[in-house]
């Protein structure tokens, strides 16, 4: 997913030629492109996983089984036939019938899988030039594409709403919900058996992250779970089917407008609700639902119009009432739901006193791929113990994201992690949370002892011995001392305070403090070493400029950077992962659940009573402290500004000199 936004502008370039030589309406362009993206998607998986099966297979008589779809389903895949396989399209010539060929490749793929029967593209390929099928195959036969993982076609498909721009696809809220998101409702509910059901099921992107979830348990989620969903529009529910499929899932998706269909009732109550509704609806007959069942609260409040003011207490009612006794549900909700007031509050009010409200998580802006809006994730807990009936856990995530865009933030597995380790210790779940704190110091003494320093010192030596800079010379003796300091005091902290270091509270404690002043010398380091390496760059530049350019001066730079950059990135995993560590400690020292400002806090239905029943995160956690940049370095930027100033002064006395030589010559 790293690479999405490249892979999505080289798409969009394919999908935008088509709309001046296809038929397709604006609002199907993106059909045929996502059947091939599923075939691309759907192929990588396959190779992913063949080998692995193929060298499991029984052989009798030295004659191995053939693969069958069983095979790939138990992995999470979907299974090809030699003419549904993405390289054999590729390799059809120009007059060959792609359009046939592809054909022929869905109804293979609909031969084997009945949920998918009638809903692959087919006939829109008839309507496209064997030109243009032969560009978008060639497109879609890309590295990238072919190591995208994640719910990249989810990902795609949300991107190619948004650029066809067609209004009806965005009506009703039909928008992708960011995998870090999904992510974050999975660790918290943990849907890792029974039935799972989302009411609004969009391109499947909830299914596909539950069932990454029990692949991480090391099983199969086809064992585990059955999906059920609900989706109005047929053209989304298609993309849900290939979703689904390309990942090796099946589900019974249903087309309904959830507000007044319930096609799933019989199959209630369920283990799991996941859901992103849409937010903020005001055109839903109150008449016809009135008497609905699943609104077991009421109605949120009636306008004279005779609609339901908001639809979102519409939405929470309607997941309450589908779970179990036991059941878990994660939805993502409008940040105004959770203070909103009239009959919203209302029914608020009566769902906080089921007890079974469980966790508020606020998240900022511009997590979504199309609206830049806050949000609020609400989970449901109908299986909570007694002793926590009357608490809700308050988490305002807002200040923990990461920058994927300027426009898009994210969390990292990380951030993601951390979130869900407040929830752990929330529910007594300490061994949980200490195993997280372990793994992240493992990682990082693991890549502090991952540091050789052997190929940098010899390509140091062989830089600073081909010029004679005394600069060089002495930045480079600097950085060999503080490279024998870290190693010391890396081996120390290892041998002294990790290796032995008892896997409690108290020896995890010990081991992040001991590491804290290795990781803040290996900070130091990579600026040293980046330093050194824009020094010897000047210095081989300067030799050149000045007719004594070194023999294989480019090479051993070459080499020195790509050592550099070697040592620097186990330099930077090992602090980074002590940052995690740090993080959950300092806000969580007690391995226990503690309110922190700005961040965490369990509040009692008294106090949720006392402000007026409100859901929102931030009205009770507080503000927290602005935290320093420990990234930022004032001194490192400061030099950047320095050298490229020099640049600038360098060129523009150059382009001076050259104009006053010009204008000399013209009035000459």
């Amino acid at each position: 997913m790293e690479h999405v936004g490249e892979i999505e502008k080289r798409l969009w370039s394919v999908a935008d030629h088509l709309r001046a030589n296809s038929n397709f309406a604006s609002n199907e362009y993106f059909l045929p492109v996502m059947g091939l993206i599923f075939l691309r998607h759907a192929y990588s998986r396959f190779l992913r996983v063949r080998d692995e099966i193929t060298a499991g297979l029984p052989t009798r008589g030295g004659k191995t089984r053939e693969l069958t779809k069983e095979d790939f389903s138990q992995r999470g895949s979907i299974f090809l036939k030699p003419e549904a396989q993405f390289d054999y399209l590729v390799s059809i010539p120009d007059g060959g019938d792609r359009a046939g060929a592809i054909i022929a490749a869905m109804e293979s793929i609909e031969a084997d899988y009945d949920t998918l029967d009638g809903a692959l593209p087919k006939s829109e390929y008839q309507e496209l030039g064997d030109d243009d099928l032969g560009q978008l195959l060639r497109t879609f036969n890309d590295p990238a594409l072919e190591k995208a993982d994640g719910d990249v076609f989810g990902r795609i498909y949300e991107y190619f709403l948004t650029q066809f721009a067609d209004d009806k696809a965005h009506d009703g809220g039909e928008f992708f919900t960011p995998i870090s998101i999904v992510q974050t409702i999975v660790n918290v509910i943990e849907p890792d058996h029974g039935k799972i059901i989302d009411p609004a099921c969009g391109s499947g992107g909830m299914f596909v992250q539950s069932a990454h979830f029990i692949e991480k348990m090391k099983a199969n989620p086809s064992d585990r779970v059955t999906f059920y969903g609900m989706e109005k529009n047929p053209t989304t529910i298609r993309l849900a089917k290939m979703n689904l499929a390309v990942h090796g899932l099946e589900g019974d998706i249903s087309k309904a407008i959830s507000y007044y269909e319930d096609p799933h009732e019989k199959k209630g109550p369920f283990d799991f609700v996941m859901a992103n509704p849409p937010f903020n609806v005001d055109e839903i007959d109150a008449e016809k639902i009135k008497n609905d069942p699943r609104l077991e609260f009421g109605l949120p409040g009636v306008n004279k119009a005779g609609k339901v003011s908001n639809g979102n207490y519409v939405w929470m009612s309607f997941f309450h009432s589908y779970l179990s006794d036991t059941g878990r549900a994660g939805i993502v909700m409008s940040s105004q739901a959770s203070s909103a007031g009239g009959g919203e509050a209302k029914v608020r009010e009566a769902m906080i006193k089921t007890g079974d409200v469980d966790v508020m998580i606020a998240i900022r802006g511009n997590f979504f791929y199309t609206r830049s809006v806050p949000c609020e994730l609400w989970f449901f807990d109908k299986g909570k113990p007694n002793h926590l009936k009357d608490k809700v856990l308050m988490i305002d995530a807002r200040n923990i994201f990461r920058k994927v865009t300027r426009k898009i933030f994210d969390f990292t597995p990380e951030q993601q992690q951390n979130i869900t380790a407040i929830v752990w210790l929330y529910r007594s779940q300490t061994d949980r949370f200490l195993k997280l704190v372990e793994g992240y110091l493992d990682i990082a003494y693991k890549q502090m002892q991952a540091c050789d320093f052997g190929a940098f010192d010899t390509a140091l030596k062989a830089v600073v011995d081909a010029h004679n800079d005394d600069e060089l010379t002495a930045l480079a003796k600097t950085v060999a001392g503080d490279i024998q300091t870290l190693q010391s005091a890396a081996k120390a902290a290892i041998e002294n305070e990790w290796q032995n270091a008892p896997r409690d509270n108290a020896g995890l404690k010990a081991a992040s403090v001991a590491l804290a002043p290795v990781a803040d010398q290996a900070k130091a380091l990579i600026k040293e070493m980046d330093h050194l390496y824009k020094l010897a760059t000047r210095v081989h530049e300067a030799d050149v400029a000045n007719g004594t350019k070194p023999a294989e001066g480019k090479k051993r730079l070459i080499a020195l950077d790509e050592a550099r950059k070697a040592v620097a990135e186990h330099l930077k995993e090992a602090r980074y992962f002590h940052i995690q560590s740090e993080w959950l400690q300092m806000r969580f020292p007690d391995a226990e659940l503690c309110d922190v400002e700005g961040l965490v806090k369990l509040v009692s239905r008294e106090e949720l009573k006392a402000n007026g029943w409100s859901l929102t995160p931030g009205r009770y956690v507080g503000v927290a402290p602005e935290e320093e940049d420990q990234d930022f370095d004032f001194e490192e930027a400061l030099r950047d500004i320095q050298i490229e100033i020099d640049g600038l002064n360098a060129d523009a006395a150059e382009l001076a000199s050259k104009i006053q030589k010009n204008i000399s010559e013209l009035i000459a």
